[in-house]
């Protein structure tokens, strides 16, 4: 029997889980892969040679494609990757042939307020510790891939300062560059949550002069927010990989030019760390089915999609393939709708909206509950009202799904708090909407508490579809942003800042960009820019204060309100609660 998720941490339900679970092996045949297919990295993980699924498999039809996005969450989250798992598990209760593909955890999140992305309670994928301490290494090649590209560009920019163009000719058989230090676009990261790294001074003489750098302003992001994860996500083979490293913008020349990657003749070597990057990993969720990981979280400063290979080949080997798109349906469902799909081809035969009735609060009127300190007792109290008035957010997001031609199942990921009279309300509005319902207590009860979610989602994938996009490539980005934020996020329209217009105006200048897809840079706890605007918020322009430009991945990069790359540690962290039994190496506290 699992332990009781009520009375036990996430972490202890996971290490008990990993007592009995399926060596990788036995994972890797129930997803239906070849022995060749199967790269194991020790007995419970492993990673997967997608070449070979692909080509194995390439005249195969593909099963039914779901992807699971959410409402605004609350500061905790709302516990998408949890309702993935107890779908994954609830369909495998049916008897479906069911897999998953979800992103990677982050350093900085699982090291700060909002845990790992492995699921919770009896909805979880394992083996935990790994997944969340760097896993199979993927993080850790995209940071130095990326820092590495940094390198090049600082030390070329201290040998430009340092000889003449004919001394850079026979030292080095270089050609002036001419890098504007004022106009560098990319930083450095870190897989951390650090606030004291975001605006930086690099390049200080020390003891040797000019000898230690090139003295200039930089920046760190966090390790997921780089381009290099983007085109992780995007990438379609390794040809296309090595192609988009290349076209990566990392500063401009004095007289306007991009300087790329290429230019600095860095991008093969950083693709030579990216190539085993570009399989799949693979583990387990608590009831043995197979869960695919590739790719990063944090679609309100990233793409936040798992990758469109992981989603491939997940869909050649199940007939049902669960797909996760980060934070709520005006961040992560939009970037998997008009960026991820149309970059991949594929198109969902469903979408769920997870949304919890404590958000559901939150939006209502609840007071916000605070990372690092307890939950207000509000939440543990019946108030039907509160959710009335918050259901308004999950009704915008209802739409927002049917805008992309596909008929949403809400899952209502249920508490053991939640009331029968909470959860009536909630289901009574959707219900009014058009939006198939059901309720799924997957965090109490596993799998078999996700079987009415299951069916719903199954009936679902029956329906018909009608597909579109949002918006053209070859609509002026202006136009596309307008759209974005006012059919999407609910706006009365755009302000952008000096700064930004003049981006844009160069971007739309350029017919290699002008068309690149839109990837918009925004806090995730509002439908607004300002995290502070909960429900749905009226009589407000979205603020675009940049626009970035991802040449490798393809995107344009707007970026709204005061959102931050690189994220901040809070007060009450959870790298305080993560320790190690010296006797048995376990560690514990991972949630």
């Amino acid at each position: 029997m699992p332990l009781d998720p009520t009375k036990h941490a996430d972490w202890e339900i996971a290490e008990d889980a990993e007592k009995s679970m399926a060596t990788i092996y036995e994972i890797g045949e129930r997803l239906g892969l070849t022995k060749n297919e199967l790269l194991p990295q020790g007995h419970y993980i492993g990673k997967i040679d997608y070449r070979a699924v692909l080509e194995r498999l390439k005249d195969k039809p593909n099963g039914k494609y779901i992807d699971v996005t959410a409402i605004t969450p609350t500061p905790l989250g709302e516990g998408k990757s949890t309702s993935s798992m107890g779908l994954v598990q609830g369909l495998g209760k049916i008897g479906k042939n069911v897999g998953a593909a979800i992103r990677q955890p982050s350093g900085g999140p699982t090291m700060n307020i909002k845990g790992s992305a492995a699921g919770g309670g009896l909805a979880q994928c394992i083996p935990l510790t790994p997944f969340s301490l760097g896993f199979t290494g993927d993080i850790n090649a995209i940071m130095n891939a990326h820092n590495l590209a940094m390198v090049a560009l600082t030390s070329r920019m201290q040998h430009e300062r340092n000889y003449n163009d004919e001394q850079l000719q026979r030292l080095s058989n270089m050609e002036r560059l001419d890098i504007d230090p004022t106009k560098v676009e990319m930083g450095w990261i870190m897989d951390f949550c650090v606030q004291a790294l975001r605006n930086i001074i690099i390049g200080i003489d020390g003891v040797n002069g000019n000898k230690d750098g090139f003295m200039m302003k930089s920046k760190f992001g966090i390790a997921v927010s780089s381009e290099v994860m983007a085109i992780l996500s995007v990438a379609t083979s390794l040809k296309d990989m090595r192609d988009r490293m290349g076209k990566i913008v990392v500063a401009y020349s004095k007289k306007g030019k991009a300087i790329t990657t290429a230019d600095l003749q860095v991008d093969g070597a950083m693709t030579a760390w990216m190539v085993d990057a570009l399989n799949p990993s693979l583990m387990q969720t608590l009831e043995g089915q197979p869960v695919i990981v590739h790719a990063g979280p944090f679609a309100n400063i990233a793409i936040g999609q798992s990758s469109i290979i992981a989603d491939q080949i997940g869909l050649k080997l199940a007939d049902y393939h669960v797909t996760e798109s980060g934070f709520g349906a005006d961040i992560g469902f939009e970037k998997f709708w008009n960026l991820k799909c149309r970059f991949s081809g594929l198109t969902p035969d469903c979408a769920v909206v997870v949304a919890t009735i404590r958000a559901l609060k939150c939006h209502g009127g609840a007071p916000v509950p605070v990372p690092g300190k307890p939950m207000p007792a509000e939440y543990g109290t019946e108030n039907v009202d509160w959710v009335e008035k918050g259901c308004a957010n999950l009704l915008h997001h209802i739409k927002n799904v049917r805008k992309a031609g596909i008929s949403p199942v809400v899952c209502i990921n249920a508490f053991y708090t939640d009331t029968d009279a909470e959860i009536a309300k909630v289901r009574e509005l959707a219900e009014a909407a058009g939006a198939k319902v059901a309720l799924s207590r997957h965090w109490e009860k596993g799998g078999d508490g996700a079987i009415e979610f299951a069916e719903a989602v199954v009936e679902a994938c029956e329906e018909k579809t009608d597909f579109k996009f949002l918006y053209e490539l070859d609509e002026p980005v202006k136009d596309r942003i307008e759209k974005v934020a006012k059919e999407v996020y609910g706006a009365d329209g755009v302000e952008y800042s000096p700064e930004a217009n003049t981006s844009l105006a160069r971007i739309q200048n350029d017919p290699k960009l002008s068309k690149l897809g839109l990837c918009m840079v925004k806090t995730h706890l509002s439908l607004s820019d300002n995290p502070a605007l909960k429900g749905v918020p009226t009589g407000w322009k979205l603020k675009v204060r940049e626009v970035l430009t991802y040449g490798g991945a393809q995107f344009i990069v707007p970026v709204a309100g005061a959102i931050s790359l690189m994220p901040g540690t809070g007060s009450n962290p959870a790298f305080r609660r993560v320790d190690v039994d010296t006797e048995t190496g376990k560690v514990q506290g991972v949630f």
